[in-house]
């Protein structure tokens, strides 16, 4: 019987490691707590560009999905360059992308390689685009270049001034 439960409890270990490095590209977002007047949610739009400026996959976009006749979706066009890129061609919600506004806090994307939305990355030079755009607020957009595969495990970051704090992007083969 003993045996049984460490065989079992072995089994129960190795699928929690797989499970915890199953993810090979994580995101880190970090909305800023800001002292202002009015604060509002931003919304967050969160894609992959490939050199040439095309998108490649679109991770997630948050936003207020629960106001009345979809009136949050008006407000996605104030993210800009998400919404001239592939926004205005969506048709919203987008299932397993779309999700709720988030207020100050850090945040982690998890993706699996070969796994939509990370389904078609194939080798090559890319960029990591978070667009924040928050009501009677401000607008801003970072880039985080990678290269894909890596042949190890990397972390990269880059820090937001305004609507977005750290945004990180960890890779691993």
């Amino acid at each position: 019987m003993k045996l049984v439960n460490n065989a079992l409890a072995a089994t129960a270990l190795s699928v929690a490691v797989m499970q915890a490095n199953a993810a090979d590209l994580s995101v880190t977002v970090e909305i800023p707590e800001l002292d202002v007047a009015e604060y509002h949610k931003p919304y967050v739009a969160v894609w992959i560009e490939d050199d040439s400026n095309k998108v490649v996959s679109n991770l997630a976009v948050w936003y207020d999905v629960d106001m009345r006749n979809a009136e949050g979706e008006k407000w996605l066009k104030d993210m800009r360059q998400w919404w001239r890129r592939i926004g205005r061609t969506l048709e919203m919600p987008i299932d397993g992308v779309t999700g709720a506004t988030y207020g100050p806090g850090s945040y982690d994307l998890e993706f699996t390689m070969g796994k939509a939305p990370m389904s078609d990355l194939q080798p090559g030079d890319y960029r990591l685009r978070v667009e924040a755009a928050r009501e009677v607020g401000g607008r801003e957009l970072l880039n985080v270049p990678f290269t894909w595969p890596q042949q190890q495990d990397i972390t990269i970051t880059e820090q937001g001034s305004s609507e977005l704090g750290a945004v990180k992007l960890t890779i691993k083969p």
